[in-house]
This record gives structure tokens, C-alpha cells and sequence, in this order.
């Protein structure tokens, strides 16, 4: 099963049943037919489980677009219809679950956490749950759960070896071979999401140590919660997490061993970062291109809406040519179409959602392309997924160079197939401005010649200074320097 929603509190939209659906909810075989051979955890549990040689039973998966908290009514749908499935199927030896570890839900801060409590009611047999390495993990998720496996890359890109690992771990539990106890830290302290990029240090060091701690006698699994700072909820912050084999002493000492050796080098994962107008002078002023530009407080692979125009207002104030920048904007794609392919247009695009990421921008162009905006891509990508729908898509040229892509849906910019898919050779532009942070590195990496992480505003800004939190826990480090540990 699969409930996968990383909720974003400060975003202004909701994530509702609608939203679900468009992301994509799957039940039974159309399950194996979706992620078979995909580099998602649900694959990893599919491909674990006949290793495993167990008969696979898939019930549900559903995921959507990071955004706002869910509705009431998207929440109960969703995990009534998991809880009436699951009653349903008799003789289960034990339940693979994926969920996000950030899931904010009406009425439900700790979403996630009541998920696993109500499965674990209806169920009582071993079930093994994999998150996201950007959880909020609670003592709740943890105590409704046999095992608790997170990923161990940022960008994502070992979900499948996590869910071939969860496969493994419920084997042995169900024939008797193991007996899992779980120890959970949660030091008081938040790490700055442009400082969780897993292959360089100070988040590489993290991953090191949980792969030490998995070197020791008697211990299962190991895993570092990253944490997600854009959900106001009182689990907020890091974690970390041991599996051992029947010796609760050993997952506690471990898992106390990561936390604070993490906590020793907290000053380390805090934001320094350019400014728009810094950055892109520096990138105008490379002989390296393409530069790429990450637009934090626009990830949308953390809620934001997709549609600021805060670089793309920057880049024109400047002056720079030939700049390529995704929007989501339905209106203005759908005017596009209208006009027909070759037509010349003038339009305001971009910041519709609110003042916080920017205003519309007036562009003049070319309408140069037309598509579905649906791909795939079988690669190693944030995500896991392998197909793909941005909705309709239009590719607008202007008379600076610049290569404006209007989708009107959301969607992450973790495959380059998003563009190579409209016929853009991304290689010929000057910069390309990418909405998020550390995720879509996996897919731009090979191209870029240079990433500038840029310190914009917007619902998933780095500056966390920069929020109003309510139910966040207190003193927690640097919003409160006060904060100790252990």
C-alpha cells in the first residue's frame, strides 16, 4: 500500500481528492501494471516480494503533487477505502506501506502517524513502512510500525533499493528469523534544505554514519530523517532512526549515536546563500554554460506553486539572453493554443498564486510548440517515477533568447525529459531556472556546467527565519539558539 503526500502548511492551496487522481491512484493489478520495473519503493516491494518468494497482494497506492495540507475529506477517502481493502483480504502474512512522513492533513497534524495507527488496528501483523529521508518522523509512525526504513539519498534516488530492503526485513520477520525493535532521536534542530544534498558533506557525513551504524552487530537498518521545515506540525525536524534484531539497547545507543554526533556539527547545515540578483549576475557573467539556477522558495517538489517570477523578473531587469524557465500557468498556456503554433502573442505570465512569488510578467513571442505534456523516463530519477504529466504544454520563443515553458499542471522538474520531450536542446541556452532545490540534481547534473542555488522567497524559502510557525516544537535549533541536546 501507498499514501505519499509531502504537505507544504504555508502553501495557499489544498491538496484535495481531485488532486489524488490526477496524481495518479492505482488499485490492484493496475498496481504491478504502473510501477513494475520503476525506480519507486513500490517496485522494490514488488520485485522483494518474490525474491522473497511471497505472493503478492497490491491493494492501493495513491500519490499527488506536494501542496497544501489535504482536505478532511481527501484524507478519509483515501485511507477508508486502504482500511476497507486490507479488511477484505484474508490471509496476509504482513503489509508493506509507503507513506511521506510529512503528510499534514485537516484535523490531522501528524497525518501520517494516524495512518499508521489506524492500518496497524485493522491489521496486527507485521507491517513495514518506508518514508521519504524528508519526514517528520513521530514517536507515533514509529510505534504503529514492525520497521521503519527511510531513503538514504537526496535526490531519491535508492527508493527501489529501500523497498527491496523493507521486502527483506518483513521476510524474516514473518518466517521467524528475526525479531525488529526500533529506537528513534529527534534532537531538537532543523536543516536547512539547501544543506541536504547527500553526495557532499555536511549531509553526506550523515549518510556515512547510518551506513557505519548498519555495520554492527545485530542492527537491521539505519536511517537519517532530513526533515521537512514547510510543515508546521510539532514532529518538525530531524531524526534518526534504528532497526535492530530483537535488542532494544542496541537501537537506542545507535540511534543516539547519529543524533549526536549530527548535533555536534548542526551550525553546519545552515543557509549561505545568493540573493536573485547576485546570482544571476554570477551566472550571466560565467563562460560555463549552461548555468543553472535553483529557485528554492519555488520547489515545487515541496509545495510551492511553480509560477514564480522572481529570477525569470530578475534575468529581464538585467538584461541577460537566452534564459529558459518553466511555468505553471494554465490561462496563459491555454491562450497560447488558442493563438495556434507560429502565432506571435503578447501575455502576462507567472505569479497568479499569490504576491509571495512574484507578480505576472509581461513576455512577447512566438508560440513555438504544442504538446499533451505527458513522457516517460525509465532513468534514476527524484521520485521514482516513471511516467509523466504536466498537462498541456506550450514552448513560447522570445525576441531575447529567452525559451518560456507555460504547463498547466504542477509538476517537479525531476526528468530533463521534461524539456528534451518538447523538442529544447537545454544545452544551447545561457541559464536555465529549475523550481527546487537538491531534488532535481539527479536530472540536471549531467548538463549543467554550473547549479547556483539562489535564496528566493516564496512558500519553501531556505530563510525559515522568514515563517510564522505555531505548533512547531520549542526551543529547536537555529530558530531558538537556546536549544540542547541531549
Amino acid at each position: 500500500m501507498a499514501f505519499i503526500h509531502e504537505s507544504n502548511t504555508f502553501a495557499a492551496f489544498p491538496t484535495t481528492l481531485r488532486t489524488f487522481r490526477e496524481g495518479g491512484i492505482t488499485r490492484g493489478d493496475e498496481i504491478l501494471e504502473r510501477w513494475t520495473g520503476a525506480h519507486h519503493e513500490l517496485a522494490g516491494f514488488i520485485e522483494g516480494g518474490t525474491l522473497n518468494g511471497f505472493e503478492i497482494i497490491p491493494l492501493l497506492a495513491a500519490h499527488a503533487t506536494p501542496g497544501g495540507p489535504l482536505t478532511r475529506g481527501a484524507f478519509e477517502a483515501i485511507l477508508g477505502e486502504m482500511l476497507e481493502l486490507l479488511r477484505g483480504s484474508s490471509g496476509l502474512d504482513g503489509l508493506l506501506l509507503a507513506l511521506h512522513g510529512a503528510m499534514v492533513a485537516e484535523g490531522y497534524p501528524d497525518a501520517d502517524g494516524e495512518v499508521v495507527s489506524r492500518l496497524r488496528e485493522a491489521f496486527g501483523k507485521p507491517l513495514v513502512m518506508t518514508l521519504d529521508c524528508h519526514a517528520n518522523v513521530s514517536p507515533r509512525m514509529i510505534r504503529g510500525t514492525t520497521a521503519t526504513i527511510l531513503y538514504r539519498s537526496n535526490p531519491h534516488v535508492d527508493q527501489r533499493e529501500r523497498g527491496l530492503e523493507a521486502a527483506s526485513i518483513i521476510a524474516g520477520t514473518v518466517r521467524g528469523e528475526i525479531n525488529p525493535v526500533q529506537a528513534l532521536e529527534t534532537p531538537p534542530f532543523v536543516l536547512n534544505i539547501s544543506k541536504q544534498y547527500t553526495n557532499q558533506d555536511p549531509a553526506l557525513g550523515l549518510i556515512r554514519d547510518a551506513e557505519q551504524v548498519m555495520r554492527r552487530p545485530g542492527v537491521l537498518s539505519a536511517s537519517v530523517g532530513l526533515g521537512f521545515a514547510f510543515a508546521d506540525v510539532e514532529k518538525m525536524g530531524s531524526s534518526f532512526l534504528v532497526v535492530a534484531d530483537g535488542d532494544p539497547d542496541v537501537a537506542r545507543e545507535q540511534a543516539r549515536w547519529m543524533a549526536e554526533r549530527a548535533w555536534g556539527r548542526r551550525q553546519e547545515f545552515q543557509m549561505d546563500l545568493p540573493s536573485p540578483t547576485e546570482a544571476v549576475k554570477k551566472a550571466a557573467s560565467s563562460s560555463e554554460l549552461p548555468v543553472v539556477l535553483m529557485d528554492v522558495g519555488d520547489n515545487v517538489g515541496g509545495g510551492s506553486p511553480g509560477d514564480s517570477t522572481i529570477i525569470l523578473d530578475e534575468i529581464l531587469r538585467q538584461g541577460v539572453q537566452g534564459a529558459l524557465v518553466i511555468l505553471w500557468d494554465p490561462a496563459a498556456a491555454q491562450s497560447c493554443v488558442e493563438a495556434g503554433i507560429g502565432a506571435e502573442v503578447r501575455l502576462e505570465v507567472g505569479g497568479k498564486t499569490d504576491s509571495l512569488h512574484g507578480r505576472p510578467l509581461s513576455v512577447q513571442g512566438v508560440v513555438g510548440a504544442i504538446s499533451d505534456g505527458r513522457f516517460t523516463d525509465d532513468r534514476p530519477r527524484h521520485g521514482g517515477q516513471r511516467i509523466y504529466d504536466q498537462g498541456l504544454t506550450v514552448v513560447l520563443e522570445t525576441p531575447q533568447g529567452h525559451t518560456i515553458v507555460l504547463t498547466s499542471k504542477r509538476m517537479p522538474p525531476f526528468s530533463l525529459k521534461q524539456i528534451l520531450s518538447l523538442g529544447i536542446d537545454p544545452e544551447s541556452k545561457r541559464l536555465i531556472v529549475v523550481k527546487g532545490v537538491i531534488a532535481p540534481r539527479a536530472a540536471y547534473e549531467p548538463i549543467a556546467k554550473k547549479i547556483i542555488t539562489v535564496d528566493t522567497p516564496g512558500s519553501t524559502s531556505a530563510n525559515i527565519h522568514g515563517f510564522e510557525y505555531k505548533r512547531r516544537r520549542r526551543p529547536l535549533y537555529p530558530l531558538e539558539s537556546d536549544a540542547s541536546y541531549p
